[in-house]
């Protein structure tokens, strides 16, 4: 399993982001591998698309995809705070961290910081293709 941070989804959906072109190779290369993302990410993720009015279009088109919403576990506020505390990342990215450790999963990122805390946790960390 690869969770996939926002970085990563937003620059696929769109054409003219800086990693586009990284982001859609990335993908490709691991089109076998089953997708993942926090929910928290998916929401960051649509909100751009909800303020053109396209939220429920690009959801479906991630569901398409295969990308399957991570729940926020029970026990997340604590577990996110001890991420949050221990890390220079913003609770966003910590919720992808902690999707990736409760599948013990990958971490598909553009965001140095979120890797190098999924490398700490020792996550592998798709590599960036940019």
């Amino acid at each position: 399993m690869i969770v996939l941070d926002a970085s990563v989804i937003i620059a696929h959906l769109d054409s003219t982001d800086q990693h586009h072109r990284a982001a859609a190779q990335l993908l490709a290369d691991n089109a076998f591998d089953e997708w993942a993302s926090s929910a928290v990410t998916l929401a960051e993720v649509l909100v751009g698309p909800a303020r053109r009015g396209e939220g429920e279009r690009v959801n479906d088109l991630l569901t398409r995809w295969g990308v399957h919403a991570v729940a926020v576990p029970e026990d997340a506020s604590l577990r996110l705070a001890a991420l949050r505390s221990k890390t220079p990342m913003k609770l966003p990215d910590c919720c992808a961290l902690l999707a990736a450790l409760q599948f013990g999963a990958a971490v598909a990122t553009f965001d140095d910081r979120l890797a190098e805390a999924a490398r700490r946790q020792g996550l592998r960390v798709v590599p960036r293709l940019d």
